[in-house]
Parts: C-alpha cells; sequence; structure tokens
C-alpha cells in the first residue's frame, strides 16, 4: 500500500510546485475541454438510459411484465452508461488534452531533474506524436476498462461477491485514470508497450493517483482541475521513480 499512498500524497507536492513555479494558467484549457465533453456525454447518457433498459427486458421477453426485472435492467442500464461515460470523459479528455498536459509534465519534470535533465524540443511533429500517442493509449485502455467494467456489473448480480462490486468497479477506473496521468511522462522516456509495463509494476501509484482524480471529478467543480493537478502530482512520484533508472 506504500505505492498507494505515494500516489495520493504527491498531490500535496503537486500543489507546491504549482504555485512556486506560477503554472495556474494550465488550468484553463483543460477545464474547458472538460466542461464541453462533459455535457455531450451527461446529454447522451440522460436520453439512452431508458431505451437501454426497455432493450434489455425485450431481449428477456420472460420477464416482461415484472416490476423487479424491470427495475433491475433500469438499474444496470444506468450503472453501465455511467461507468461507460466516465470511462469515454476520462479517456478523450486525458487524450485531447496531451497537447497541454505533456508540456506542463515536461516543466515538472525539468524543474525536478535539475541538470539531470535532457531537454525534449515540443514542434508540431512532436505535438501531433503526442495527440497519436496519447489516442492509442486512450483506445487500449477504453477496451480495457469497458471489458472489466461490464464484467464486474454482471458479478454485481451475484450474492455477496456484489457487495465489492462498486469498490472493484472504482479500483479499475482509478487504475486507467493514474495510467494516463503517468504516460504523459512516461512517453518521454518510453515506447506504449514499456509504458504499459511501468503502469503495470506500479499499478498501486497508478491507483492512488486516479483515486484522488475520481474523488475531485464527484465533487461536481473538481473536473475543472482534476487533470492538471493530477498530471502534476503524477510527475513528480514517476520522476523519482524514473530517475535512478536513468544513472
Amino acid at each position: 500500500m506504500k505505492d498507494f499512498f505515494a500516489g495520493i500524497s504527491s498531490y500535496g507536492d503537486a500543489l507546491k510546485l504549482i504555485n512556486r513555479l506560477g503554472l495556474w494558467g494550465y488550468l484553463l484549457a483543460p477545464g474547458l475541454i472538460s466542461i464541453l465533453i462533459g455535457i455531450v456525454i451527461v446529454g447522451a447518457s440522460w436520453g439512452l438510459s431508458d431505451d437501454l433498459g426497455n432493450a434489455i427486458i425485450s431481449l428477456l421477453s420472460f420477464l416482461e411484465g415484472k416490476k423487479w426485472a424491470e427495475s433491475a435492467a433500469r438499474i444496470f442500464s444506468a450503472l453501465l452508461i455511467f461507468s461507460f461515460g466516465l470511462i469515454l470523459f476520462k479517456q478523450l479528455v486525458l487524450a485531447l488534452a496531451s497537447p497541454i498536459m505533456s508540456p506542463l509534465s515536461e516543466k515538472i519534470e525539468r524543474h525536478l531533474a535539475g541538470d539531470d535533465y535532457h531537454e525534449v524540443r515540443f514542434s508540431i511533429p512532436q505535438i501531433l506524436q503526442d495527440m497519436l500517442r496519447g489516442l492509442t493509449i486512450a483506445l487500449r485502455n477504453i477496451i480495457r476498462e469497458l471489458f472489466f467494467t461490464l464484467l464486474l456489473l454482471i458479478l454485481g448480480f451475484i450474492p455477496v461477491i456484489g457487495l465489492a462490486t462498486p469498490v472493484l468497479i472504482f479500483l479499475v477506473q482509478a487504475f486507467y485514470v493514474g495510467f494516463g496521468n503517468i504516460d504523459y511522462t512516461l512517453e518521454r522516456h518510453f515506447s506504449v508497450r514499456d509504458s504499459v509495463r511501468f503502469a503495470r509494476s506500479n499499478r498501486w501509484l497508478a491507483i492512488g493517483n486516479g483515486t484522488v482524480f475520481l474523488l475531485l471529478l464527484f465533487t461536481g467543480i473538481g473536473f475543472l482541475f482534476a487533470l492538471p493537478l493530477s498530471t502534476v502530482a503524477a510527475t513528480v512520484e514517476t520522476t523519482r521513480r524514473l530517475r535512478p533508472q536513468r544513472h
């Protein structure tokens, strides 16, 4: 659990660094991106929830007319759409904000590494490459996150096991968003495959980082600054772990 608490405690260092280096301006663009994507996803989810519930009941025709089945179908469809919407929201914001978050992460790493830092020159091709990498990671994570979330939702109907389902879904979502935050640093050092290996070997660090990110989203206004704050926090702890590898 040491890695988990390291992922959480690094947010304190992140706030100090943002203030010390005057990086508050980086909070504006990700906040706007989050608002636009959030409006689209919430609107779509609101319109689809009843339709999906009715579709599930129609597929299970032998349950039609049974109120408990209709209620269960609507609850399941609401949870599925909410989980899918949250997954889509997180990964799209992570990918589309990469041209902003990557330079932010680079500034933090440069400050922390000092003379050991090897500067990465940003250019239009580099920005496009970062966006492509971000979309690749996002697509990969969306597929896996959806699979595990759907599997856990199905298992949630099993007595006793179902009690742990919300916690397990939260941990899955926390891991993948934490992975995305960490990758803003890893992209300057590793290929996608090596980044996946790093994230797996430091999964509790990713979960700790992602836990705070999700809790900020649930506050209602935290989505405005959750991404840049989480990016800085992830960069702080990831840089600490990468530096020994470079010596």
